[in-house]
């Protein structure tokens, strides 16, 4: 055997070496020998000093012999082997009996040297001693590392919030985690040997299957899919997932000589997007549809009849767009609440859907306003028939919440390419024909003609003039006598506006207030006239009319103004108008918003004495409830209702009830059309305390009305007269 150098050793160096033996002289001799090579070495005198030393330290390599008092090797190889200490032993005996050996080997021993050493035997024997048991130990760490490695692995695939799945070359699961159990409701074992598009969504089978083939090519990052997954839950709703996949090549064992020797398993896994792919449809979907009516928006509705243009033009066939308002809604949106009004507008898209075709694009364009796109319509005919389909529809009553409501429809219609061939132009013309329904009584339909344009032109022409009218002065304040029923005299005026254009002449209300109310240029309209009839009336305190009470209707514009009671109250002190002969009309509809600002502000007037009326009573929606919250003193019944009292019956009978209820309330009630003795003699019997109307006089100056009534006050000869 080749002599062990200090170099051989250089490496086990540091090793910690236990020397147990009887002799004292053998062990410092050991000891020295093993410190030349920079081992570090301790002692035991014994086998029970080793046994000892084993318990509270460790060590890599024990020599040991075998022949000791009390405690001999063999008890301490026993020791070591029942208490698992891991310190590789040699041991070092003048014992050559073999059953001694073997015993000794059978207990652990690693190697033995017979008593006396060779020092260089010694030495190499310790060196691969000491060099095994590096290995071992290191091999050992490894091996812990791999498991605790392993067992992370398994951790992290059986409790990963994703599906982990393994497949061979032909798509077949060969392993799945257990979330597949949970997010899929399949037993791994059932799904271990079937093709992953099993459980695909038939919608994307076609789709999974081109991915799958081309995804499973070899290449060097995971792909990913978006996918319908069979859920096991009755097919209540679609589960999305994101599945990603990676092959991997592998050696295959099972190759016959020289064949190919490798195989590619694919891994992958299965993220649940579902919720993510319902938020962002649901985002999509607030981007492209009313989230009320859940119709298409006017954004869609614009794409779609882009794309109906582009076709129609390349084919040489025609289309038509709708513009549909209701009317009526704004009188039952404001009497009924916007719950109401809300719940009113998701019935009439419903309805409208019922009327049209699958590749129809019905949208609501805003507030009450709906637009329909009928591609490839063959003829004008084809689309009035939709829009008397659609007028006959909303004509039928509403019943929403208990609440039988009727609501009518305006529709205008523009054909391509005559009634325009743009986009824009289609809309805007569809628009000009409804509101040419509008202007004409309403409920009806109207197909857009050229000339239609001139009407739409003179109205922005109109609400341009009108804007330098307010500065020039043009608008005069006319008034109209209210007559006390029983005395038959004189007890108050009506303020109206009207318009001297300087080109049109005068315009009634009719022709102008509409205009003025988009254009909320009837805020200003409204102050003009309460400061200007103040002012008028109460010179004519003075001059013909003593204590007469004036009457000013106001819009709902200006009553929401924050600064609406400090403008009336200011323009009653510039006036010095007494305010408990000025009287405030406002609507129904005002009073329906129950806003408590509303409340508070005529809660304020009332208090200074200023009188509150509800104008044209029974034409929205009357409720004894806003009654008795608001500071109402007077009715007045619409001339709708008194123009016919007795044509119809049932006419009088709305008259007969708003009177009781208003004797009942304690409230003044003013009956406005009042154009005949027979209506003046009916009203005047049911107890009516004012009336107004052209049997009285037309609608005129303070002057011509303070000569008409003379000194008297009285009527001097009632007789029908037509407006101003």
């Amino acid at each position: 055997m080749r002599p062990t150098t200090p170099a051989d050793n250089a490496p086990v160096q540091e090793a910690r070496i236990l020397l147990a033996d009887d002799d004292p002289r053998l062990l410092e001799s050991l000891r020295g020998l093993l410190n030349l090579y920079h081992y570090q070495v301790e002692t035991a005198l014994g086998g029970a000093e080793a046994i000892r030393l084993l318990q509270e330290s460790t060590f890599d390599l024990l020599l040991l012999d075998l022949r000791m008092p009390e405690v001999s090797g063999h008890d301490v190889l026993r020791h070591m082997r029942d208490n698992a200490i891991a310190t590789m032993t040699i041991v070092v005996s003048g014992e050559t009996a073999l059953d001694d050996i073997t015993q000794a080997l059978r207990n652990g021993a690693y190697d033995y040297l017979k008593k006396p050493y060779v020092p260089e035997e010694l030495l190499a024997t310790v060196s691969n001693a000491v060099r095994k048991k590096r290995l071992e130990d290191a091999n050992q760490v490894m091996q812990a590392r791999l498991n605790r490695s392993e067992r992370l692995h398994r951790f992290i695939v059986n409790h990963s919030p994703d599906i982990i799945y393994v497949l061979d070359e032909q798509g077949r699961f060969s392993f799945l985690n257990s979330k597949v159990e949970a997010l899929l409701k399949y037993h791994r074992e059932e799904l271990v040997g079937r093709h992953i598009t099993t459980i695909v969504e038939d919608d994307d089978v076609e789709k999974a299957s081109y991915f799958f083939e081309q995804a499973t090519k070899p290449h060097r990052a995971p792909r990913s899919i978006e996918l319908a997954l069979k859920v096991r839950d009755g097919g209540r709703s679609k589960h999305y997932f994101e599945l990603s996949i990676w092959p991997v090549a592998e050696e295959d064992e099972n190759a016959s000589p020289g064949g190919t020797a490798q195989r590619y398993r694919i891994y992958g896994t299965a993220r649940d997007i579902t919720e993510r792919m319902e938020a962002e449809a649901f985002i999509n979907f607030q981007a492209y549809h009313d989230l009320l009516t859940r119709l298409p928006n006017r954004s869609l509705f614009k794409d779609r009849l882009a794309m109906a243009l582009t076709q129609a033009s390349r084919n040489d066939k025609s289309l038509a767009v709708m513009f549909i308002d209701l009317d009526r809604f704004k009188i039952i949106n404001d009497s009924l609440g916007h719950t109401m009004g809300d719940r009113l507008l998701q019935a009439v898209g419903q309805r409208l859907l019922e009327c049209i075709r699958k590749g129809d694009t019905l949208s609501r364009f805003g507030g009450d306003e709906f637009t329909l796109l009928l591609p490839d319509v063959p003829s004008e005919e084809g689309a009035t028939q939709v829009a008397d389909k659609i007028l006959e529809a909303i004509k039928e009553p509403f019943d929403i919440n208990g609440h039988v409501i009727h609501v009518g429809a305006s529709i205008g219609i523009a054909m391509y390419p005559e009634g325009g061939d743009t986009l824009d132009a289609l809309i805007k013309n569809a628009d000009i024909a409804m509101y040419r329904v509008k202007a004409g009584g309403k409920d009806g339909f109207q197909v857009f003609r050229s000339d239609m344009n001139t009407i739409a032109t003179q109205r922005l022409v109109l609400e341009q003039d009108m804007r330098r009218a307010v500065d020039t002065a043009q608008f005069q304040v006319c008034y109209q006598p209210q007559i006390d029923a029983e005395t038959e005299t004189i007890c108050g005026v009506e303020a109206l506006i009207r318009w001297d254009h300087p080109t049109l002449g005068r315009l009634g209300p009719d022709e102008f207030i509409p205009i003025a109310e988009d254009s909320r240029l009837i805020v200003e309209l409204d102050k003009l006239t309460l400061i200007r009839a103040c002012r008028e009336v109460r010179y004519y305190h003075n001059n013909g009319l003593p204590n007469v009470q004036l009457a000013v209707n106001l819009s709902p514009l200006l009553v929401e103004r924050q600064n609406f009671v400090e403008m009336v109250l200011a323009a009653l002190a510039a006036e010095d108008f007494p305010p408990h002969l000025l009287e405030l009309e406002i609507t129904e509809g005002l009073l329906m918003s129950d806003r408590s600002d509303i409340v508070d502000k005529l809660r304020q007037l009332s208090e200074a004495g200023v009188q509150i009326a509800i104008d044209d009573f029974g034409t929205g929606y009357s409720s004894l409830s806003y009654l008795q919250k608001f500071p109402i003193s007077t009715l007045k019944i619409d001339k709708s209702f008194t123009h016919n009292i007795k044509a119809r019956d049932n006419e009088a009978c709305i008259v007969d009830a708003i009177v009781s209820m208003a004797q009942g309330l304690k409230l003044k009630i003013v009956a406005e059309g009042v154009e005949s003795l027979a209506q003046l003699h009916y009203l005047k019997a049911l107890g009516c305390q004012v009336v107004q109307g052209y049997l009285f006089g037309q609608v005129t100056t303070l002057p011509r009305i303070a000569e008409q009534f003379g000194t008297t006050g009285r009527v001097p000869d009632p007789a029908a007269t037509t407006d101003a």
